[in-house]
């Protein structure tokens, strides 16, 4: 036993694994005997993620990747497609346990990849593979082995139809990282969402792009957000977001159509729960009936949004779509709505500007902002409001003035 203030806290050893956005969700990289848990669709890149990564990390140490759903052949077409030096990596394609811990004995790896968890097994118990028992056991003995050994663990499990990781909730507890996989269908860009990380911060990302030889990573993702072009058309709205500690500049856009039956109300990448309450909120204190209207909600780019800072920038684009005013192409908007029209303060909100002027956007209309940007404010570069009357205000006014 010891007293916390006589440890001294110092600085994880950090291994990289080749991929910057990999590392940024992982929080700066690989952490001796941590455990990280991959989860997402089939076919979203699981696979192809780790083994870019163990390909990297194999010309700096000794690895082990561990098959329980593929042989050797095919792991190896996959790894020459993508065009990786597979030289440096210890296959094994095996799905009992007790022989996967023996190879790890003999090999004593310093980074190992399952693929996948599910399909792992312990004689010790009498369930099939993928039951919750030995999904738990299995997870659990490879913990513990990472944990007394210092070895870099990586376990990619399936997700069910719902979107969440296979076998018991426990499995998330175990670990020490947890990371989700996600895209859209017939969208090339893949996200990794940290939910969970002992060695940094929870809900980082790293953005890539999928492309015939593997995961790209994207280093500017707010460009590939946006579609600006030299036309305006209403309806459009470029939001400042945060996700973890990034600021991204994502396009939300809204259709307000006419309708004889009941009105339809329809969200890609934002909560539908939250925008009846915003439609509630325009139409008590903008007066924007909309009642006989459907709506519909898009954020661009297939990712998700689900900050409320989100709020002022989907009123926006809806009161756009409404009305037939454009809102210029160089305006961001950030901000979330109280129930009596007011715009409360959101976090990050020096990030949010710094990021619109980084892609020369010439004007921010949000909330008031702290210290750091309030420099900003006072060139004129961003409008604090405190109303969603005077929001609408500072649009209308950046339209006439464009």
């Amino acid at each position: 036993m010891v007293k916390l203030s006589d440890v001294q806290p110092g600085s994880e050893l950090r291994w990289s694994s080749g991929l910057p956005e990999f590392d940024r969700a992982l929080g700066g990289g690989l952490v001796p005997g941590g455990v990280t848990l991959i989860g997402g669709d089939p076919g979203i890149g699981k696979s192809t993620l780790t083994l870019q990564a163990i390909a990297a990390l194999s010309s700096q140490m000794t690895t082990l990747y561990v098959s329980g759903e593929e042989s050797p052949a095919q792991v190896a077409a996959r790894g020459t497609r993508l065009g990786l030096d597979l030289s440096g990596i210890n296959m094994l394609a095996e799905t009992s346990l007790d022989a996967i811990v023996e190879q790890i004995g003999l090999l004593s790896p310093k980074v190992i990849v399952i693929d996948s968890i599910q399909t792992m097994f312990s004689e010790s118990f009498s369930s099939a593979p993928g039951s919750v028992v030995q999904v738990r056991e299995c997870a659990a003995e490879l913990t513990r082995l990472a944990k007394r050994t210092g070895t870099a663990t990586i376990l990619v499990g399936h997700v069910t139809k719902e979107g969440a990781i296979a076998g018991p909730r426990v499995l998330e507890h175990l670990v020490d990282t947890v990371i989700y996989f996600e895209g859209e269908p017939g969208s090339n860009i893949r996200i990794i969402r940290a939910l969970k990380n002992r060695y940094g911060a929870s809900n980082e990302i790293g953005v890539f792009a999928m492309l015939e030889d593997g995961l790209r990573g994207v280093s500017n993702p707010s460009a590939l957000f946006l579609a600006r072009g030299q036309e305006v058309s209403p309806g459009n709205a470029v939001f400042a977001a945060i996700e973890g500690s990034r600021p991204l500049l994502v396009q939300v856009q809204a259709l307000v159509d006419r309708t004889t039956g009941n009105p339809r109300r329809v969200c890609t990448g934002f909560d539908s729960q939250r925008l009846a309450m915003l439609l509630a909120v325009m139409n008590r204190h903008l007066g924007s009936q909309l009642g006989g209207f459907d709506v519909f909600v898009n954020v661009v780019g297939g990712i998700r949004v689900t900050e409320p800072a989100a709020d002022l920038a989907i009123v926006a684009a809806i009161w756009s779509s409404l009305t037939g005013v454009a809102i210029p192409s160089d305006v961001v908007v950030f901000g979330e709505l109280g129930l009596g029209g007011e715009v409360r303060p959101v976090i990050g909100s020096a990030l949010r500007v710094v990021e619109a002027d980084k892609l020369g956007f010439s004007k921010v209309i949000g909330p008031p902002v702290n210290r750091q940007a309030r420099e900003r404010v006072e060139d004129g570069f961003l409008t604090p409001i405190v109303r969603i009357e005077a929001a609408i205000d500072a649009i209308r006014q950046n339209v006439r003035g464009s």
